[in-house]
């Protein structure tokens, strides 16, 4: 994304159209959007190709992208579980580690971030019936090194809304679920979480249209991305007017929740109940 992004910004310094940027490459207008959409591996042959089209002949600068090519082509970590993933998990994993600030909303369960390793299980197995345990225990895995993130030399701000039903609907057994609001009350304290609860008592709020996650990512030329799972695919959404609704609106649900110390009163008179 970091490299479609430079590409498309040094096309249009130059006034040339992805059809003609296309046709230097051999290729379709439709690859040159791909590319700098980041939806595609690059060749190293085509990005020289296009350095060259818009005029970059500076050797450092040309080597800086051509190495970004290269890196781009690497497969990351999660890869190796992308046989028990689906098709469209992988690219939210990647963005997600790249992400210096992960905001979201959840209301079906615990966002997996933050889930206990039981909960997880339990929620997998929800999710993935019939599947063998070892594929259970991989998906399990994963969800257990993205949590790595969290205390990682860089790790992301997280900021995270979670609905009371997900809290109140049960996933495993009543040890799990404690287990499950226990952690959350510790790892609310940690700086770079901010963790708030959505209380039924409020009523309708602006979270109506479901879960969702915004992705922002420290470089300056990468726009934020809305995540949006649906039942047998996702939606990545990075148009400026798209995400500002999902920034609107989970502004609001931050605002109209308690905050995160009352939150966590609310987790432990949940805990107390429990």
């Amino acid at each position: 994304m970091l490299l479609g992004s430079q590409l498309r910004r040094l096309r249009e310094a130059r006034g040339i159209t992805r059809e003609a940027a296309g046709y230097s490459i051999r290729a379709s207008e439709s690859k040159i959007s791909r590319m700098e959409l980041g939806r595609v591996s690059f060749k190293t042959r085509d990005v020289e190709d296009l350095l060259t089209l818009y005029g970059i002949t500076d050797e450092a600068e040309r080597e800086q992208l051509v190495s970004l090519a290269r890196e781009a082509n690497v497969a990351g970590w999660w890869h190796s579980y992308s046989d028990v993933l689906p098709s469209w998990f992988p690219t939210y994993v990647g963005l997600e580690g790249a992400a210096h600030l992960i905001r979201a909303y959840e209301v079906q369960f615990v966002h997996g971030l933050l889930q206990t390793e039981d909960y997880a299980r339990a929620v997998v197995r929800r999710g993935m019936k019939g599947a063998s345990e070892a594929d259970v225990e991989r998906r399990v895995t994963l969800r257990l090194e993205r949590q790595k993130y969290l205390v990682a030399e860089n790790a992301p701000d997280v900021h995270i809304v979670l609905d009371e039903a997900a809290l109140r609907r049960p996933y495993g057994s009543r040890e799990v679920m404690r287990g499950q609001l226990q952690h959350l009350v510790e790892i609310s304290e940690h700086p770079n979480v901010r963790l708030q609860i959505m209380p039924f008592s409020f009523g309708g709020h602006s979270g109506e249209g479901g879960s969702f996650t915004i992705l922002s990512f420290p470089e300056s030329d990468l726009s934020d991305v809305v995540y949006l799972e649906q039942l047998t695919s996702a939606l990545y959404l990075d148009k400026r007017e798209d995400v500002v609704q999902y920034e609107l609106a989970l502004k609001e649900l931050q605002q109209d929740s308690p905050g995160p110390d009352e939150s966590r009163d609310l987790l432990r008179g949940l805990l107390q109940l429990s």
